[in-house]
């Protein structure tokens, strides 16, 4: 997987196409990111550079609710690319 705006681009779309919003934002966060489950809202530190934000949300995928289904067929093949870095983990 390739660390640059257009992977991080395709990887937000796969939260967004689900209902996801994400906000790069200032904070105090523990971990460099929240997830408020409730509004479908992420927030990741905006200090993050975009191989940090790539990496946050590769690790955040997993934990949301994505139904694979409503994907594009682009952003299935890249939530199966995303999931394939996440079990070689």
């Amino acid at each position: 997987m390739k660390y640059n705006q257009h992977t991080l681009d395709k990887i937000e779309r796969i939260a967004e196409e689900n209902g996801y919003v994400i906000r790069y934002e200032r904070g105090t966060f523990q971990s460099g990111y929240c997830i408020l489950q409730a509004k479908k809202v992420i927030v990741i530190n905006k200090f993050f550079q975009t191989e940090g934000r790539i990496n946050t949300l590769v690790d955040l995928i997993p934990q949301l609710e994505i139904n694979f289904d409503a994907l594009t067929h682009e952003s299935q093949k890249m939530y199966d690319e995303v999931m394939s870095v996440v079990s070689e983990k």
